[in-house]
């Protein structure tokens, strides 16, 4: 039985709301418990997820071994700057506690730019361990993506017992 969902990942997929034919690309997808979230929401759409360790994609491939049998997920072990798909392919893309967004996300934010759809969601969450850091992330993402053409950028914020959380949401702007 696979290990409890922390709230972080739920929170981010409702954040995200995938439903119907959605084209989705997570991003660090770790053990796949947000693609196990995704699927059932998925009546045609299909989530692509990648991380850059081949254990956690080997991991989250046998978590959900019936979604990638259904068509519903396909998991790649890769770095999102490496990451090869044909332009505007998916709708929406998200990622959970990836702190690359917050650092210097250039060759990734470059990379999401080409595969999202024009005005294809983006959603970055973050449950920092420290309460004190949450605007300086959301405030670094906002910047970044402001900075590589991502428009409508704005913060939602929530705590759950397990601690605070802020999700930095923006659409990718008209190439």
């Amino acid at each position: 039985m696979p290990a409890r969902t922390p709230d972080r990942i739920g929170w981010a997929v409702e954040r995200l709301d995938p439903a119907g034919a959605d084209e989705l690309l997570e991003i660090g997808c770790g053990n796949g418990a947000a693609v196990a979230l995704v699927c059932p929401r998925l009546e045609r759409g299909r989530i692509t997820a990648i991380d850059r360790s081949p254990t956690a994609i080997a991991t989250a491939t046998k978590r959900n071994a019936a979604h990638i049998a259904s068509g519903k997920a396909v998991f790649l072990a890769t770095e999102l700057a490496c990451f090869e798909s044909s332009a505007h392919s998916f709708d929406k893309a998200f990622a959970v506690n990836v702190n690359v967004f917050w650092l210097r996300p250039t060759a990734e934010l470059r990379v999401l730019a080409r595969v999202l759809k024009p005005g294809g969601a983006l959603c970055l969450a973050f449950q920092p361990p420290n309460e004190s850091q949450l605007d300086s992330i959301a405030t670094a993402c906002a910047e970044r993506l402001a900075a590589q053409g991502f428009v409508e950028i704005r913060t939602v914020r929530d705590r759950f017992d397990s601690g605070p959380l802020v999700c930095v949401h923006a659409l990718r702007g008209e190439p």
